[in-house]
């Protein structure tokens, strides 16, 4: 494939998520408005790092499911989709740096103790991604561009409503076998979102 076409497309792979990412946010910004708590819509932006000089730098929002919500052993569980576009920058196979555009959607579940009264929570999900090549890096290659993303997130809240939230997360990417090669990537997280 041209390479000119390739960075072309995953540019506008990484425009039309931002784009999406914007468009969720002005939509439903005037009811997260009124709500104020954390379980609201949020934007955020966040930073992964992976073996072998891969990073991934990512802009993404999460739209709460609603009023859903149960309770675990005392514990608060509440659901979001995490939807999200990022870039991978690592060592290409051709030597010098090189990149691709993703984007995801996650269904995650959200667990928050003492019956949703503390600042801290865990969270998980698996979802699908997609990106515009194959990564291939002089350590590993995948053998799809659609992948499974699947995580496990440690957080803190912050602010007079739960307006700030930090989170560390692990998150691991493969085809679920469906396609070989499948070595899978490892990313350690940092994430801030901010709710609306």
């Amino acid at each position: 494939m041209n390479h000119s076409f390739t960075k072309r497309l995953g540019a506008t792979l990484v425009a039309r998520g931002a784009f999406f990412v914007l468009a969720a946010v002005t939509a439903m910004g005037v009811q997260a408005q009124t709500a104020g708590t954390a379980d609201t819509p949020s934007v955020y932006v966040q930073g992964g790092w992976a073996e072998h000089s891969t990073d991934a730098a990512t802009l993404g929002v999460t739209l709460p499911w609603g009023s859903w919500r149960s309770e675990l052993l005392g514990h608060e569980v509440r659901g979001y989709w995490d939807i999200y576009a990022s870039r991978w920058s690592y060592d290409g196979v051709a030597g010098g740096s090189s990149h691709a555009a993703l984007v995801g959607v996650t269904p995650t579940f959200r667990l928050r103790p003492d019956n949703g009264r503390s600042a801290f929570f865990w969270e998980g999900g698996i979802g699908v991604t997609y990106m515009d090549k194959r990564y291939h890096t002089i350590h590993k290659e995948f053998g799809t561009r659609y992948n499974f993303a699947s995580h496990l997130g440690l957080g803190y809240s912050l602010g007079a409503q739960r307006q700030h939230e930090v989170m560390v997360r692990v998150q691991h990417l493969s085809n679920g076998g469906f396609k070989k090669p499948n070595p899978g990537e490892n990313f350690v997280q940092l994430r801030y979102a901010y709710h609306f």
